[in-house]
């Protein structure tokens, strides 16, 4: 949000700089964003100057260029070359002298000393366009003669500099959301060592026509719409705003667009209240109706696009159909326009939830929007009406006419609050004395309406929605009194503990920086996904997906169900900026549905994962090494090593697939699944333009917290020596290494340390369905060195064990 900094200071009286109120605003929990410089005319017409033509004479090489000599309060006369043909001397004009740097749009022009068609020229003599000060360019700018030569052409056209100051506005401070707003923070900030005075606009020279108002209103939807306030203004005459008030709403970034319209967006940006200007003669049957329609009724917005009304969407309409989105966006047919005379200015307080699911199902995030979807002031409404009816006035001409309408003429309650100073003293830390947090409370407008013992009774106004416990109260007082006030204390207290528990942040950080060490990047993505990547699925995952009531976006619809198309999001992303080999891992959660009924712990789960993802080459371009591409192999070496780190120990591999991985499932001892990988399927990746083979893997975090065991064991180191054995296998294509694993040490649980595939080969020479596996088997006995009659026992039912459950085939 942006607050210009001279508008500002019309209701509030600041001997400060604008870098001092940026750190106040700061400290008081409106984070500044950044502080511009704003000129009303882009550059703030430096080095332009008024100046006098002395003589002017036909340009000897040209039949429309002038020659011309000027007196811009110098010591020396300037010659100037210029083409308009109403230039003439005697004339008082506006000069760019040289250096002078003038804009056309984002374009930059110096003014130089040049020559033209053989002539000196030392400046360039105006027109009205080209200063940024018109429209005009049929000829130079001539001034009244009164003016001095030399005078800055910016004393005269009164070009004033401007600071424009972003905030970066938190949501629960939408009370801050205006001139008015953040005025009264700043003011009651200011308060506690000084004096401070908030000022604001009257409307006292409000006053009704005897004119009586053309339209009628019915609101027949007062659960949404709590409170509707209009009135008529007629006898207008639509027009460019005067330059006061286009200036104003240039410095906060908004565009000038006629003086009706630009009077509601100011008084928007005043006090943080949405207008709407409804053209009267635009009204069918001089009524409005503020209610809901039928489902899938069309209107056409200002943006020029036909949008679909929902029945929740709450709609003002004319007797016949639809002339605005309650609180959204204006209807294209029902707006003000050149031609309009009397208008209907509309200043309402809309269901804040309401207002904020319209605006998600239709995509549209307006400054309205933003403001009554957060929750404005109810009991602004009028003030806010008055002031924008006296402004219209004031531009654009005409009278109100009455009676002012109002829905709920009554006023909303305040929020009441009981605050105990002394705990309000433990909570801050400090005891800031009962006067400065009276005084505090005072500038909040936060009313005390009695005090007994240590305890206030107070009412919280209605526009602080974010206020309504005693420790919002203490919050909001600590925010103005300044955190960086509290000091700290002298002591420090600490305890020393001991836990058995396990510490799943400590184990975390293990396996990261494990990771990391291995050259693996650590990602993090949103927990919000878009559902549409889940319709194709043939797996039930996309039948428990936590959707979201009110998505920020059509993209951002649902909770992630799996980690894998955040991560595939990121590949796409990298590969994109010629990032081609990437080795990614999170930390994450996903969430899925779990009942229709019960509690929200019963009805949705949420599960802990590491997910791993690699594509490309193994390792960087050298050239003492070889280039190869990944493989599921090397993903699978990584999930080993995340487990083995983690102790679990004994783990079990099957083949595993499904409509998004093809590769293997990990089991443990008591069965539980603790991981899945494999490769991307190509319709997967083809959905996030990926033309090149991905590995992923997923480490479902909460069974290995389930499962480990902090006790390290220790133990022996073996006295005798390994022994290795090789064994060449023709086995069915079919049989994996796991289960050749699995049958070694099934066959023998003692002797057996290690058994590792070193060669698979399938090719000539070896039957069709056949494939050549080369085991090496390490054997070992922790007390002595086996002899040979050990050695050979246990290969000889090594290799009967296979011919029998394999019909393996010694080669």
């Amino acid at each position: 949000m942006n607050i210009s900094w001279n508008w500002l200071q019309e209701y509030i009286n600041l001997d400060i700089d604008v870098e001092t109120t940026a750190k106040i605003l700061t400290d008081i929990g409106l984070e500044v964003e950044g502080v511009d410089k704003f000129q009303t005319i882009k550059g703030g017409l430096e080095g332009v100057v008024i100046g006098k033509v002395l003589t002017c004479i036909d340009h000897p090489n040209s039949d429309h260029l002038h020659i011309t000599t000027v007196d811009v309060g110098g010591p020396e006369i300037l010659p100037i070359v210029c083409g308009a043909p109403n230039v003439a001397a005697g004339q008082t004009v506006v000069v760019a002298t040289e250096g002078t740097k003038l804009y056309d749009g984002d374009q930059e022009f110096v003014i130089k000393k040049s020559k033209i068609r053989g002539e000196v020229s030392c400046g360039m003599i105006c027109a009205e366009d080209e200063i940024g000060v018109g429209k005009s360019h049929d000829g130079i700018m001539v001034l009244p003669d009164s003016l001095k030569a030399g005078m800055p052409a910016a004393e005269y056209f009164n070009i004033k500099d401007d600071y424009t100051i972003a905030i970066g506005l938190t949501p629960n401070r939408i009370d801050a959301a205006s001139h008015i707003g953040v005025a009264r923070d700043v003011a009651a900030y200011l308060n506690v060592n000084s004096s401070a005075k908030l000022t604001l606009p009257s409307v006292d020279a409000f006053k009704l026509s005897e004119q009586k108002s053309p339209i009628s209103v019915v609101v027949e939807r007062d659960d949404l719409c709590p409170r509707y306030t209009g009135v008529v203004v007629s006898g207008v005459t639509v027009k460019d705003s005067p330059e006061w008030l286009q200036n104003k709403l240039k410095a906060v970034g908004l565009r000038p667009i006629n003086n009706v319209v630009d009077v509601t967006n100011f008084t928007l940006m005043e006090m943080a209240q949405p207008l709407h200007a409804f053209d009267i003669a635009k009204i069918e049957g001089s009524e409005i109706h503020v209610k809901t329609v039928a489902d899938k009724t069309k209107m056409t917005t200002l943006d020029g696009v036909e949008r679909e009304l929902s029945a929740d969407d709450l709609v003002i309409c004319n007797s016949n159909k639809p002339m605005c989105i309650a609180g959204v966006f204006g209807g294209l047919e029902s707006g003000v326009s050149e031609s309009t005379t009397s208008v209907f200015i509309e200043s309402a307080y809309f269901n804040p939830v309401s207002i904020r699911k319209t605006a998600r199902r239709h995509g549209l995030n307006t400054d309205a929007s933003f403001r009554y979807e957060r929750g404005i002031d109810p009991n602004n409404a009028i003030y806010a009406l008055k002031r924008a009816a006296l402004l219209i006035q004031e531009v654009a001409g005409g009278q109100i006419c009455g009676p002012i309408f109002d829905s709920h003429p009554e006023s909303f309650p305040a929020f009441p609050v009981t605050l105990n100073m002394d705990k309000a003293y433990s909570l801050m830390g400090k005891n800031i004395g009962d006067d400065t947090l009276k005084k505090i409370l005072q500038g909040l407008e936060i009313q005390i309406v009695a005090e007994q013992g240590r305890e206030l009774s107070l009412l919280v106004p209605p526009y602080r929605v974010d206020v309504q416990r005693a420790e919002d109260v203490i919050e909001d007082i600590l925010r103005i009194y300044g955190y960086n006030n509290v000091e700290f204390t002298d002591n420090l207290h600490a305890a020393i503990t001991h836990a058995d528990a396990v510490n799943p942040t400590k184990l975390r950080n293990t396996i990261a920086d494990m990771l990391v060490d291995c050259g693996w990047y650590e990602i993090m993505n949103n927990s919000l996904t878009n559902s549409a990547y889940y319709v194709d699925l043939q797996s039930d995952i996309k039948n428990h997906l936590v959707k979201i009531m009110n998505p920020l976006s059509a993209e951002l619809d649902c909770m992630r169900n799996t980690m894998l198309f955040s991560a595939l999001e990121v590949v796409n992303h990298n590969i994109n900026r010629q990032q081609n080999d990437l080795s990614l891992f999170e930390f994450g959660s996903i969430y899925f549905t779990k009942a229709n009924e019960g509690t929200v712990t019963d009805k949705y789960g949420e599960q802990q994962q590491i997910s791993l993802c690699i594509t490309g080459k193994q390792s960087p371009l050298h050239w003492a090494s070889k280039q190869e591409d990944t493989n599921i192999f090397v993903l699978k070496s990584a999930v080993m090593k995340v487990l083995s780190k983690l102790g679990m120990m004994n783990i079990q591999f099957e083949s595993y697939k499904d409509d998004m991985l093809s590769g293997l499932e990990c089991t443990i001892l008591n069965h539980k699944v603790i991981a899945r990988l494999g490769s991307v399927s190509k319709a997967i990746l083809k959905k996030f333009d990926i033309d090149k083979p991905v590995y992923f893997a997923e480490i479902y975090w909460n069974v290995i917290l389930e499962n480990y065991r902090q006790k390290v064991q220790f133990k022996e180191l073996p006295q005798a020596p390994s022994v290795r054995r090789d064994l060449a296998l023709l086995i069915d294509s079919a049989v994996s290494f796991e289960q050749i694993k699995n049958i070694a040490y099934k066959t023998e649980k003692k002797l057996l340390k290690q058994v590792t595939a070193f060669d698979v080969y399938e090719g000539k020479g070896i039957p069709a369905g056949k494939k050549s596996y080369a085991i090496a088997f390490w054997l070992q006995d922790d007390q002595k060195t086996l002899t040979d009659t050990q050695i050979d026992s246990v290969m000889n039912r090594l290799i009967a064990n296979y011919q029998k459950e394999l019909g393996a085939e010694l080669r």
